[in-house]
């Protein structure tokens, strides 16, 4: 690996690592699964270096699928365990557990919308998709999510 690209991968760590943390944490709900899931996307991003064309957005699509790989096999092995979620003061509890509500493709995208704040097309590049899907999950995951949030709150 150059030393061009680690020191690139350094300085995004260094720049967005707090950023990604905090989208992960609100997209699996649970602090583990977060710094576990930077920690092996920018792990992965090093031993890979000098394949990744964009390394900020292979590590944000990367750091999301392995959250969710972690998510599904945290729920296949205790179903119904969530004793190690993270705990925040209200609203932003009403929103995580919402959050949790929505498909993980509607999580990501806006969460990668609206917390990172990519433009659409953007977000489409990062998770390997068309702005035309991506656009269809913003819709459909911000209805929703206003649905859930409305029916809390009534």
């Amino acid at each position: 690996m150059s030393t061009g690209r680690r020191g690139d991968l350094e300085r995004l760590f260094q720049k967005n690592g707090a950023r990604i943390w905090r989208a992960l944490v609100a997209y699996s709900g649970d602090r583990d699964v977060a710094s576990d899931a930077l920690a092996e996307a920018f792990a992965q991003a090093l031993a890979r270096a000098d394949g990744i064309r964009s390394p900020e957005r292979w590590v944000w699509r990367a750091a999301f699928r392995i959250a969710a790989g972690e998510l599904k096999d945290r729920r296949r092995v205790h179903p119904t365990s969530g004793a190690s979620a993270y705990e925040m003061p209200e609203p932003p509890h009403d929103l995580i557990a919402a959050l949790g509500e929505l498909s993980p493709r509607q999580r990501e995208v806006l969460l990668l919308r609206h917390y990172a704040g990519y433009p659409t097309r953007d977000v489409a590049r990062i998770l390997g998709s068309s702005a035309a899907t991506v656009r269809v999950h913003l819709s459909q995951g911000r209805r929703r999510l206003r649905r859930l949030l409305e029916d809390h709150d009534g």
